[in-house]
């Protein structure tokens, strides 16, 4: 029941801040919160077991939450700018050199090594193609690979991230 009550608990809030200000009461409209019940009802339903796998509920508190934003909003931003930047200089000048590399992921969870996967695809030259489950590696496909680099037989995560210490944030989010 608990697994239950946490999705759609967070589905509703989910669903207020995506309708925030379009309404007369405080910020949203008696449809749109009725709407929203329903919607977090039926998502608590469908997905309990899925958002609450056990009885382990850390990613609810409150400063994980917020460690999240952070993450999203700074680092993550700015590895997001500089990639979408990479990407636009290598179709211009036509530097492209694509290839498959081994990331060792360091992580020991499989929360902190989704997160790093969907980080690296949602990152434009990049795409997490695999999960080498025993030794927490990534198989990732990046646009352009240095010379020498395909030699190597796995890189590290702070290779691949080049600012920020992604994985470091990661990891203190979800481990």
């Amino acid at each position: 029941m608990i697994p239950f009550i946490v999705t759609a608990f967070v589905a509703f809030l989910f669903y207020l801040v995506l309708v925030f200000g379009s309404g007369s009461v405080l910020f949203w409209s008696w449809e749109e919160i009725i709407a929203g019940v329903i919607i977090g009802l039926v998502t608590g339903v469908i997905a309990r077991k899925i958002f609450c796998r056990s009885e382990n509920y850390r990613m609810l508190h409150p400063v994980r939450l917020i460690s999240i934003l952070i993450y999203i909003c700074g680092p993550f931003l700015v590895e997001l700018t500089k990639a979408n930047l990479d990407v636009a200089y290598r179709v211009i000048t036509g530097n492209v050199r694509p290839g498959i590399i081994r990331l060792h992921s360091g992580m020991k969870s499989d929360l902190a090594i989704t997160m790093l996967a969907h980080s690296i695809t949602l990152t434009p030259g990049t795409l997490s193609v695999d999960v080498d489950e025993k030794n927490h590696d990534l198989f990732i496909h990046i646009i352009h690979l240095n010379e020498g680099d395909e030699k190597k037989e796995a890189f590290e995560a702070r290779e691949i991230f080049s600012y920020m210490n992604i994985p470091a944030w990661i990891r203190r989010i979800a481990e």
